[in-house]
């Protein structure tokens, strides 16, 4: 039978703690911090749980309900703190002298006791200010917390009280209700409950926010940053929040209509600056729209006598820069500061080199766009009623020159060079994952050399027992998915045999008993590191490599993957003739035109890494198989980049530097 508790009125002086609280022994529970929240509940809400009590030596002995005892002679001693004295009384439950379930009683009451309702809490929060006249200030040293995040809790309690009785009630779940406080206005938080709820549809967070998104613009988001200043000189209704940046600007029209202001100042000012013809704004850019518009480039221009000037300052600078980044002890900061000047730099040198013809100009214009937050400006467009007929030009360039010479990608020999490292790691690697194949490469080598008496029949691999030398300017930068594939048949392969304490005999003794595949890898791995660096090969003059790279390396992207440190090497116009051109991706092409460099190798960092879901099969296939078209294993002709004639001896190798 259920033990009988009498309800009894007790004055808060005249309760002390009970022994057989089983929280005694946890004194850090009725600390200040632990019982903050639950202080200023009762401050506001009153108690809403009843002690349970039991007289002791003509006290009343706090059974259950310590920290809410401790929270009650906080208040008393608090002098800020109006109407709880020592003689206050407060609701209690008494329990028998006679009970011999105390304890019980104690743990049952602290397992069962319910936390605060979150609602209660963010109500609490806002009757502390609207009834007993706190400010966050001083609600958030009450409860030691920050000033963000009794604003935070605010915020939610000051929303519609039908939305959060619907909440309370189940109706809406806890996270739909918080997502109307997105909007500061009551009214326009219940305009928009009672439109998502007319139909009894399920309501989700996401759908409260885009909802509330149509009735304002919220001073955090980009566009109201960028608006704010001249959307208050003008007027412009503002619905404040408790925290600021959740504050709403509520004229959407008009918020638009000085974005277009700004959008169409800054395309008018590239117009009179460059000589276009034209100049328009829109605020998103449409790529269906855009794909019409043809596109003109600046072309080479001699600078004068100033320009010259400054043009060698910069390459004497950009030299000097280059040498700083390249010390490996630079910190991030300073790293992206030097990127930052020699994008800066380059940019500068390219507007003293470069220009539009006034044909050109004559027919184009420029269309400002609002795109990641800021001002992003589309350069040389021409309408489609202002294109000439173009037989095969590839869209978006001139109509009579097509891309200028300036945009023609080349190769200069240090990235060749390097490129050309790169790509024999990459056959090294195809190597040793095709130990068999290799194996007879090696002994056709060794037994046609010694045959031929010493005539070469390909200079690429040697049998001289020494590694290749690869140089490179910057290996660490370089994709590593070569080296982590060698590394990897390096750690398979039985070295037990190579044993430093035997003698060379015996080495050979238990190599011998190795079984043929174990042989073959352990070759493969031996020759792939005597494989001299070289570019695509000539069918013709080394067709032994040439056909033995076929079938070991189809495709070089198995082993390498374009990067950042490629794409940072390549001029910006060749980054955007690659996505363009030799990619499928027109459109984005075009938009990333007035970014950066380092805007648009960042783009192409992560197109290759990760080809986006958007793309087509045609642009994902494209994307799948670019690389330099000299370290392309066939279907290509022969790269010429030095146009020299190769000299004696190097007659068996297509070098291409």
């Amino acid at each position: 039978m259920t033990q009988a508790l009498q309800p009894v009125s007790v004055a808060i002086g005249d309760l002390v703690a009970h022994p057989a609280n089983v929280r005694a022994q946890s004194p850090e529970a009725y600390t200040s911090d632990n019982i903050a929240h639950l202080k200023a509940s009762i401050a506001v809400l009153g108690l809403l749980q009843p002690l349970l009590v039991q007289q002791i030596d003509g006290k009343f002995g706090v059974l259950a309900g310590g920290r809410r005892h401790a929270a009650l002679m906080e208040l008393v001693a608090d002098k800020a703190a109006k109407g709880v004295t020592s003689r206050t009384k407060i609701d209690c439950r008494l329990v028998p002298d006679d009970c011999d379930v105390t304890t019980a009683l104690s743990l049952a009451e602290n397992i069962t006791q319910a936390p605060m309702n979150a609602i209660d809490e963010f109500e609490a929060f806002a009757r502390m200010m609207e009834v007993d006249g706190q400010t966050p200030e001083t609600i958030a040293k009450t409860f030691g917390t920050t000033l963000a995040a009794v604003k935070g809790r605010l915020r939610y309690g000051l929303i519609h009280p039908e939305i959060r009785a619907a909440a309370r009630a189940k109706a809406i779940t806890l996270d739909v209700m918080k997502a109307f406080a997105d909007h500061p206005s009551q009214e326009v938080q219940k305009e928009v409950f009672e439109a998502l709820t007319k139909e009894g549809n399920y309501l989700q967070a996401y759908t409260v926010r885009n909802a509330l998104k149509s009735r304002g613009v919220q001073v955090s988001d980009d566009i109201g940053a960028f608006v704010r200043k001249d959307y208050e000189a003008r007027g412009g209704a503002i619905a404040a929040d408790l925290l600021d940046e959740h504050s709403v600007l509520e004229d959407s029209a008009l918020v638009e209509t000085i974005l277009l202001e700004k959008l169409t100042a800054a395309a008018e000012e590239a117009r009179a600056e460059l000589g276009f013809v034209w100049a328009e704004a829109v605020i998103r850019y449409d790529y269906a729209v855009m794909a019409e518009f043809g596109r003109v480039y600046p072309g080479p221009v001699e600078p004068d006598e100033s320009g010259q000037k400054r043009v060698d300052e910069i390459t004497a600078e950009l030299e000097k820069l280059e040498r700083e980044m390249e010390n490996e002890e630079l910190a991030d900061e300073a790293y992206n500061a030097l990127y930052e000047r020699v994008d800066a730099l380059e940019a500068e040198a390219r507007d003293l080199q470069e220009a539009y013809s006034a044909e050109d100009l004559a027919r184009s214009g420029v269309i400002a766009t609002w795109s990641q937050g800021k001002i992003s400006l589309h350069l040389g467009l021409v309408r489609p009623e202002d294109q000439p007929e173009r037989s095969g030009k590839a869209p978006g360039t001139s109509a009579d020159e097509g891309t200028s010479d300036s945009d023609e990608i080349t190769y200069p020999a240090s990235l060749t060079e390097d490129l050309k490292t790169e790509r024999a790691m990459a056959l090294g690697a195809a190597m040793v994952m095709h130990p068999e194949a290799t194996l007879d490469l090696t002994l056709f080598k060794l037994v046609t050399d010694v045959l031929g008496h010493g005539m070469g029949v390909t200079q690429a691999i040697k049998v001289d027992a020494r590694q290749e030398y690869r140089t490179h300017a910057k290996m660490d930068e370089i994709d590593g998915t070569s080296l982590e594939q060698v590394a990897a048949a390096h750690d398979a392969l039985d070295f037990s045999w190579a044993d430093d304490a035997k003698s060379p005999a015996d080495q050979f003794a238990q190599f011998r008993t190795l079984d043929a595949r174990e042989k073959a890898r352990l070759v493969a791995y031996a020759t792939a590191a005597t494989t001299q660096s070289c570019l695509a090969r000539d069918r013709q003059r080394d067709s032994l490599m040439h056909d033995f790279e076929i079938e070991v390396m189809p495709d070089i992207r198995a082993h390498w993957t374009p990067n950042a440190a490629l794409f940072n090497r390549f001029k910006k116009a060749w980054l955007l003739k690659i996505l363009g051109e030799e990619l499928g991706l027109t459109q984005e092409a075009v938009t990333l035109a007035s970014s950066t460099k380092k805007e648009v190798v960042a783009f192409c960092d992560k197109l290759f890494a990760e080809p986006f879901a958007t793309l087509t099969d045609a642009q994902r296939a494209a994307v799948a198989a670019w690389c330099p078209p000299m370290m392309q294993t066939s279907g290509t002709e022969p790269f010429e980049a030095l146009g020299a004639e190769p000299t004696e001896g190097e007659t068996e190798v297509s070098e291409a530097a």
